[in-house]
């Protein structure tokens, strides 16, 4: 039997490959479990703290809390986010989903630690201290940096990585919301931008197994208390149309603030920190129902207990209380903020249908449901993780028809009519970051150079005897390394070399003792630069760029100064890669 297919180096060499389904699938059960426990921890370090200081033991009763104090929460909370800020550097204060988009598109997927770190501190304050804010941000930071660092530390490769990433992310909605499709599509849909079955396996196994932990704390209760409804009248498909428009004009209302308020992020964060939490707790003092994750203003809704001034009392102050402090640069999430701003909106949309059509509307509870998702698809351009976050969410299979119809009509206007980025990229393009979605790219970055690489080389110093040349022949090598103190300095044809030993040969002058130059001779030497093994194919190819060069040498190290050449990537082989995949 092969031992060797037992090996941490067997496993890494093979996660190098596109079809490397089984290690991909351990990878993906490995870091759902690692993502859900983080995951978990999050959730109750932020609601122990709620419970001990809101009224009734309720981890999102604000609204009993008193004015001034639904005032002092959310500025004594600012004030201490913008603090602990003030001391990081710009690098360090990125956070969140876009934080996970940059460092994916630029960075292979490889999350910092200190970012980490400060992600979960600056969630639990925010959600702790009444922000509008979600945790499904932090979440989606938290799981996808625990798995890139999981795959750091095993040394795997990037292109591997790349698939922890989108783990953590699925796992990380799949344990917040309890919603394990959602997760998946989210994951493929707005991080890794891509549909894959060797990404989709490892993302369906690491949500599952997150949502397993999940459920094992929380139940597999769905996050709202909806009652079984319908459409009740093809009337209302044309309403349904109409509400599209109108939250799809919301959707871009939402973004634009946030775009406006990107204006102000060159000013020091703690004048912005400030500003927010004046901001938030001024709204706050009057509309207690914007203060933290607002799942309860949500189950409300559905249920149809909300009035029409509320519901848009609340979608005015939802809208205002997390666009402006996420446009200001507060490390804030908005999913969660937006679903409630649908569910605020969709409601108000369904009372005003319901009054003026009472015969052929349907419940008020079922327009909340069509709100969420349509807002949610709309906002974070995400319409299939939209349509199953709605559908898992709710349990009801009945909202699949109409939510298709209006999450489909709000993207459109959105996209098609405002011509809106999503609220990521927004983000991302007031640092002046724009993502990389070009399908060679993408096709690139699952690949990593250990599954291309030729490994059919030899290496020896540049001067050689003649009779030494021809015994490095012997093995019929397709490439010679040549070194010069130990270092590797060009790449020599191994069918040059025996042509040049041919043409010798043919002479009649003695040549056994005669020493040659191999970085002289006749030949079409390519010049070589390095790159780990961990490296994806899109890493080589843009070292090959920067150093205008033909060729690269797969290095692995094995110890701190102890390396060794494991095989040649060209830029030939890169581009016969992606024409013949």
């Amino acid at each position: 039997m092969n031992t060797k297919i037992f090996t941490l180096e067997y496993f890494r060499e093979r996660l190098a490959h596109l079809d490397a389904l089984p290690q991909y699938a351990l990878l993906g059960v490995l870091s759902g479990i690692v993502a859900g426990v983080v995951i978990l921890i999050f959730r109750l370090t932020i609601e122990i703290p709620l419970q001990l200081w809101l009224p009734e033991n309720n981890p999102e009763n604000f609204e009993a809390l008193e004015p001034y104090l639904r005032f002092i929460a959310p500025l004594t909370g600012s004030i201490v986010v913008g603090l602990i800020l003030s001391y990081l550097s710009k690098d360090a204060r990125k956070l969140g989903v876009t934080l996970v988009l940059e460092r994916l598109n630029f960075h292979e997927g490889h999350l910092r630690l200190r970012n980490t770190a400060t992600q979960f501190l600056m969630g639990v304050i925010s959600l702790v201290s009444g922000q509008s804010a979600g945790r499904e941000g932090p979440a989606i930071h938290l799981g996808a940096a625990c798995n890139s660092y999981l795959g750091r530390r095993f040394h795997l490769p990037n292109n591997s990585i790349r698939v922890l990433v989108g783990c953590g992310t699925a796992a990380a909605i799949s344990a917040s919301f309890n919603t394990p499709i959602a997760g998946v599509i989210f994951a493929m849909e707005v991080v890794m931008m891509e549909y894959t079955i060797t990404g989709f396996t490892p993302v369906i196994l690491a949500s599952v197994s997150a949502a397993v932990i999940s459920r094992m704390v929380y139940g597999a209760d769905t996050a709202f208390d909806v009652p079984a409804m319908s459409i009740q009248s093809l009337w209302d498909i044309p309403f349904t149309i109409l509400m599209g428009i109108i939250l799809g004009a919301l959707a871009t209302i939402f973004i634009q603030i946030t775009q406006f308020c990107t204006r102000f992020q060159h000013y020091p964060i703690l004048p912005r920190a400030l500003l927010a939490g004046i901001f938030t707790g001024s709204i706050a003092f009057f509309i207690p129902s914007i203060m933290g994750i607002g799942y309860d203003s949500v189950n409300q809704a559905l249920l149809g207990n909300l009035g029409l001034g509320m519901l848009c009392i609340l979608t005015l102050g939802k809208l205002l209380a997390t666009a402006v402090p996420v446009g200001l640069g507060m490390p804030y999430s908005l999913i969660g903020p937006v679903i409630v701003l649908g569910a605020s909106a969709g409601g108000a949309l369904g009372l005003i249908g319901s009054t003026l059509l009472p015969d052929y509307s349907s419940d008020v509870g079922m327009y909340s449901m069509l709100g969420m998702g349509a807002m949610m698809g709309a906002v974070l351009n995400a319409p299939l993780a939209a349509l199953m976050a709605l559908l898992e969410l709710t349990g009801n299979p009945n909202i699949i028809l109409p939510g298709m119809l209006i999450i489909v009509i709000a993207n459109l206007t959105t996209r098609g009519i405002f011509k809106q980025k999503s609220i990521f990229n927004t983000l991302l393009a007031a640092q002046d970051i724009h993502l990389r979605d070009a399908p060679v790219l993408q096709a690139l970055s699952r690949t990593g150079v250990a599954s291309l690489m030729n490994k059919n080389i030899i290496s020896h110093h540049r001067k050689i005897p003649i009779q030494a040349a021809a015994e490095l022949l012997i093995n019929k090598p397709e490439w010679i390394i040549l070194l010069e103190d130990r270092k590797p300095i060009s790449l020599l044809p191994a069918v040059d070399l025996a042509r040049f030993l041919a043409e010798e040969n043919n002479s009649e002058t003695n040549q056994e003792d005669k020493e040659i130059d191999l970085l002289t001779i006749p030949a079409r030497r390519r010049d070589i630069k390095r790159i780990h093994r961990q490296a994806t194919l899109q890493e080589a190819l843009d070292t090959l760029h920067q150093y205008h060069i033909e060729a690269l040498y797969v290095e692995r190290v094995h110890a701190p100064m102890i390396t060794s050449v494991m095989g040649i990537v060209t830029r030939q082989d890169i581009e016969n890669f992606y024409l013949h995949k």
